[in-house]
């Protein structure tokens, strides 16, 4: 017998080992898998051939370096396999060493799970192109192959391609976010461009959305977008909000943020919102539904116009709905991939003259108007259009 095949008899009799029955009995027939893991430690090629439909991937020479983001708690239950049964031994001893307490090896791997009958998942991945352009993210263990999938399935409707619209959309473009969708009835004007960086000056004159989309799909043409050449209304709202995961709310006037806000509540989605004024920008999440506040808990009520100037009668620094844009993509592509803690209950303030931040804490009004009751009851009130959309 040689040294490897010596050192595995070692190592099988001291980590503990499943048949295939008791793992379909455990993973396929269980209705609940929150304390329970199952990790293919094959090869991607190999996994992406055929594996157990909800294993988790994580190739052997990764695991180490993986395995605690993908289960954080070294008491839960992991049961790891592998093609024949050899690596994912080598494989529990490895994890029992660095502190997992519960950690089986299926024994005679993938191959006998295939011979027992039990079904196989062919599950969709990503082509050659797709592992090149996502290959940064695809290194991050929260992202990684399965996040990826992930954010190509979303959908993302853009409120204005405009100042926040443009670096939030381009960045959600590029991390491959699947479907945006971009509302937006205006056309390119020369004043934009000083800020919206998703147009050029060829397009002055031309559709917003046709711009964006342009800019976009050369961007990546792994996408789509959806434009609406239209003025957000009571009538609409809800039919142009339908299926997506969440909004971004880019919109330069109040009544736009009431519908919007009004529509998430009722479709029970985030809204992430963002505004800019001069030097100064803001940033945070509305999500009722997972018990943060909503935009009407800050505002009951739309303040008077001359409390609420344009970005055309006030101005605004080119650069700063870059920098609050950015944290509104950044927000979304957390929220997507249900990872670290988004902006839910908390006012984000930047002010570009001083180069400094500030964190308010935003409370639930548990009388608001829209938010306390039930979102079904939600009615829309189209308020009078007294502020400009820019952006």
């Amino acid at each position: 017998m040689s040294g490897f095949d010596e050192r595995l008899k070692q190592i099988k009799s001291q980590i503990k080992e499943t048949d295939v029955d008791s793992v379909k009995e455990r993973w396929l027939e269980a209705s609940d898998h929150s304390d329970l893991h199952l990790i293919d430690v094959r090869e991607r090629d190999e996994f992406v051939d055929g594996h157990i439909e909800g294993a988790d991937f994580i190739p052997r020479g990764l695991l180490d370096l993986k395995i605690e983001n993908e289960v954080p708690d070294k008491d839960d239950k992991v049961i790891l396999y592998c093609g024949g049964g050899t690596r994912s031994a080598l494989a529990a001893k490895a994890l029992e060493d660095i502190g997992y307490s519960d950690v089986e090896s299926m024994a005679g791997g993938f191959g006998s799970w295939k011979e027992a009958g039990y079904p196989v998942h062919i599950a969709e991945t990503l082509d050659e192109g797709q592992l090149t352009r996502y290959s940064r993210h695809l290194r991050i263990p929260e992202v990684g192959e399965k996040g990826q999938m992930k954010l190509l399935d979303s959908k993302v409707l853009m409120l204005g391609a405009g100042g926040l619209g443009s670096p939030a959309a381009l960045y959600l473009a590029a991390a491959g976010v699947g479907q945006l969708g971009i509302i937006d009835s205006d056309v390119v004007d020369r004043s934009n461009l000083q800020r919206q960086i998703l147009h050029t000056d060829d397009r002055v004159g031309d559709s917003k959305v046709d711009s964006a989309t342009q800019t976009l799909k050369a961007l990546n043409p792994d996408i789509t977008v959806e434009g609406f050449e239209t003025r957000l209304t009571s009538d609409n709202i809800m039919e142009i909000i339908d299926g997506y995961d969440l909004v971004i709310d880019g919109g330069d006037n109040f009544p736009t943020r009431y519908l919007i806000n009004d529509a998430c509540v009722k479709a029970g989605i985030p809204n992430v919102h963002g505004s800019i004024f001069r030097f100064e920008g803001q940033a945070t999440v509305f999500d009722p539904k997972h018990g943060g506040p909503c935009y009407r808990c800050l505002y009951p009520e739309p303040p008077p116009p001359e409390l609420a100037p344009s970005c055309q009668e006030a101005g605004v620094l080119g650069v700063l709905p870059g920098i609050v844009g950015t944290l509104q993509a950044i927000e979304a592509i957390k929220l997507l991939l249900d990872i670290g803690e988004p902006l839910t209950g908390r006012l984000l303030s930047y002010d570009a003259l001083k180069t400094e931040f500030r964190e308010l804490k935003l409370q639930r009004d548990p009388d608001c108007p829209v938010c306390s009751g039930d979102p079904e009851e939600i009615e829309f009130i189209d308020y009078e259009m007294f502020c400009s959309f820019d952006g």
